[in-house]
């Protein structure tokens, strides 16, 4: 291998999936940053770069152990910036070169290397008897090759240096990486034309294999088709013989099902042409298939098979309250409609929509509800459906295809007056597939539905029979359209009581009998259970409840089994014991009056809970600071608190100027835990103004409302989760808004009796029954202090 002594420091150009040889000239596509630095250094020195092949073309970020030792010393013709932030650069090149270091700039590679000279060491004669050799034989290839064209030949019959000619028949074969790579690495002429020319033998007979496949593939699919001729002609005879046991013997089948399926004449007569098209298609069609699908669909479909509703109410309500404790609404709604069908018997389904947080049971209500009325019952998951097929169905254009999930629902039904369970109607997407939940607006639409047309039966299908109850976390991701259409029944959660009767009636019973306990063997106290509710779990629902019940009972199956313990009977302190230490903690009230702390009354998805806010004013420069992870809805409160104090300073006795001399912090207790909601805002007031005017804030008050700039107290939602909040913390008075004074008739008479509740619409009145009269004067934030 012949070498100059003189060496070179140009930069590199890794390539991936090819290699370039000298005297080639080729347009190359550069997208990698470090490729485009390289490519920049060069143009800013003498626009010389080597050009050398990665191992492997998968790996991005090359390094030197990824690259070949070889490559091609390349003359930059031509470099253009494309729109997509590539570049385009035309390079040729020049003389194969041998790497002998690397150096590692900030973002490419520097190399050192010595150029390679070629290597002739063959006569005149026998120069011409090689360069005849590989023309020969790659005109040849070129003959059998579909990729390469006559134009390609005769670019390169005209070159009479070996060297030349075999680096340009090396860069048009579609051999591999690794084997280019060997014929850029030869110096020598003669060694690498003598392999050029087995190489390019190679390929014509792998090319003539290809070919003689072709040809096959070609007669088998000519046979193919004589025997489908030949099959046709078999089966026509077959019918004038009267022979059942082909396709026709299918057809006969299929239209004695059709015949028998009760369907509506206009489906009956689509049904039949269907049939018939059915029967001309050859079996071996892949439409063939697609039609005995959509007959079978049609079949199976109930058209007029209906159940008899169950319309006793008195039996109805008797079976719904031994499903569910509580859940007065829903089950009212019911009875409703049972009492009109009754009446009437000819109303449409209704379209409930059961809205409330997890584990409330809005999934069982529906199932009890289809066993009190005994109607069949199917549940539609909904959740992360993003499909519009997925409701409407796919059009019969490919073997795949199917309806939609509501027809789907009414053929597992099996009749026409099914309850349909929408699950997580809220949970539904959109993507460029289409918005399923526009599609559903047909679906529960009680003037439109009695015709939904769903893409894969064509037909319009009659779902005003149907009871639909769509159950959803949150009516926010619900659109608007939609929401429209149904009857929205609220399941804000369970109270403590609710919780109490659910755990005692329902939970334990249903946890004892799959743990193999009896009741005698399992006890639990009223104060454990209790405890078990306020300090195991904290949800609006019972599902966590009854995991903490199943713990329960799994500890308490195992101290049967491992003692001679007959009875086991769970009190507070066992409880602990049992279960380890309480996971959470609830509000009390504080022990003394408090200036600067008021307790509000607050609503959150695990129910109801008291909500301490702290307020601390020192001296400073007017800034307001608000603390507790709270959410923008509570810090517009406590913005809009501030500027009504402002505005009545002097009817307050503060200092009109206290909002520049002094920096208020706003705090809420449990920083860790969000906190957002519009019913805040007089809890706030109260404590600023306690703060600002040092009188304290009664202990044994709560209150809950909003604020406006004018002091008026707006009404609030949760009420009754509030309410139970206060009882159970220990407070005794509770200040509410004037207009939440109808939500009283929710609240249980037993807590109702031991609190009192104070209406109000104003702030002052809620400042004449929260603050001490008494003033502290020593701290008081006075006029001109």
């Amino acid at each position: 291998m012949a070498k100059e002594t003189m060496t070179m420091t140009i930069p590199l150009l890794p390539l991936r999936g090819m290699v370039v040889y000298p005297s080639v000239v080729m347009h190359l596509d550069i997208g990698r940053k470090p490729s485009i630095e390289a490519l920049e250094m060069a143009m800013m020195q003498d626009r010389q770069i080597l050009l050398v092949a990665q191992k492997e073309s998968a790996v991005k970020d090359p390094s030197k152990d990824d690259l070949y030792n070889f490559g091609t010393i390349a003359y930059v013709k031509q470099m253009l910036k494309l729109p997509n932030g590539t570049f385009r650069v035309l390079v040729e090149g020049t003389k194969r070169a041998e790497i002998l270091a690397y150096h590692e700039t900030e973002n490419y590679f520097s190399v050192d290397i010595i150029p390679l000279e070629e290597q002739i060491t063959m006569n005149d004669i026998k120069q011409l008897a090689l360069t005849r050799a590989l023309l020969d034989q790659f005109k040849k290839y070129v003959d059998l090759s579909s990729k390469l064209t006559k134009e390609t030949y005769e670019s390169v019959m005209d070159i009479s240096a070996p060297s030349h000619l075999t680096d340009l028949i090396s860069s048009h074969l579609p051999i591999k990486l690794s084997i280019k790579q060997v014929l850029l690495e030869m110096t020598n002429v003669e060694e690498r034309a003598q392999q050029l020319i087995e190489l390019v033998s190679n390929e014509q007979e792998v090319l003539r294999l290809e070919k003689k496949i072709g040809q096959r593939v070609k007669k088998s699919i000519e046979q193919t088709q004589k025997e489908y001729y030949l099959r046709e002609q078999m089966k026509a005879i077959q019918k004038e013989l009267g022979d059942k046991d082909g396709k026709s013997g299918e057809v006969a089948d299929l239209q004695e099902k059709i015949e028998q399926a009760g369907m509506p004449e206009r489906i009956l007569t689509t049904a039949l042409k269907e049939l018939k098209r059915f029967e001309r298609i050859p079996q071996s069609s892949a439409e063939s298939s697609v039609i005995r699908n959509y007959l079978e669909w049609l079949i199976a479909l109930p058209w007029t098979k209906e159940t008899e509703d169950h319309l006793d109410v008195a039996h109805a309500e008797k079976i719904l309250n031994q499903d569910h404790y509580g859940l007065d609404k829903v089950k009212e709604r019911v009875l409703e409609y049972l009492a009109v069908q009754q009446l009437t018997n000819s109303l449409q389904g209704p379209i409930l929509c059961l809205v409330g947080p997890p584990g409330v049971g809005k999934t069982s209500l529906a199932q009890s509800i289809a066993r009190a009325i005994d109607r069949k019952f199917v549940r539609l998951s909904l959740g992360g459906v993003k499909d519009e097929a997925e409701i409407r169905g796919h059009r019969r254009t490919y073997v795949g295809a199917m309806p939609g999930r509501i027809i789907q629902g009414m053929r597992k039904a099996e009749t026409i007056n099914p309850v349909l369970l929408l699950d997580e109607i809220d949970k539904m997407a959109n993507d460029f597939r289409g918005d399923p939940a526009s599609a559903m607006l047909e679906v529960l639409d009680p003037e439109q539905n009695n015709q939904f047309s769903d893409h894969f039966i064509e037909e319009s299908y009659d779902l005003s029979k149907v009871m639909f109850i769509a159950t959803a976390n949150n009516l926010q991701t619900i659109p608007r359209p939609l929401l429209d259409r149904m009857e929205i029944i609220s399941i804000p959660g369970y109270t403590e009581v609710e919780k109490q009767h659910i755990a005692r009636d329902h939970l334990l019973p249903k946890q004892l009998e799959v743990h193999g306990l009896s009741h005698g063997q399992l006890q639990l106290r009223e104060a454990a259970l209790l405890k078990l509710i306020r300090r195991y779990s904290r949800e609006a629902g019972v599902r966590q409840l009854e995991r903490q019940l199943a713990a329960l009972c799994r500890k308490a199956a195992k101290l049967y089994v491992s003692s001679d313990k007959k009875r086991i009977i769970v009190t507070e302190k066992q409880l602990e014991k049992m279960l380890g230490k309480p996971m959470f903690r609830y509000g009390m009230i504080e022990e003394e009056d408090q200036i600067g702390t008021a307790t509000g009354l607050a609503y959150t998805a695990a129910g109801g809970d008291t909500l301490s806010i702290e307020v601390s004013i020192v001296p400073g420069k007017g800034r307001l600071s608000l603390t507790g992870k709270l959410g923008d809805v509570m810090k517009e409160s406590a913005q809009a608190a501030l500027s009504y104090i402002r505005s009545r300073a002097e009817q307050l006795e503060i200092d009109p100027a206290f909002h520049q001399k002094h920096d208020i912090h706003i705090h809420v207790p449990e920083g860790a835990t969000p906190k957002d909601g519009p019913s805040a805002g007089i809890t706030m007031a109260t404590a600023l103004i306690s703060s600002l005017t040092n009188r304290p804030v009664k202990k044994e008050v709560g209150m809950t409302g909003e604020i406006t700039l004018r002091g008026r107290v707006l009404p609030i939602g949760g009420l009754k989760e509030k309410t139970l909040s206060a009882h159970r913390a220990g407070l005794r008075t509770i200040i509410i808004p004037k207009d939440n004074e109808q939500d009283l008739d929710e609240i249980p008479e037993s807590v109702k009796a031991s609190l009192a509740f104070i209406a109000v619409s104003h702030l002052d009145q809620v400042l004449e029954h929260a603050l001490v009269g008494e003033k502290h004067e020593s701290n008081q934030i006075r006029h001109n202090d």
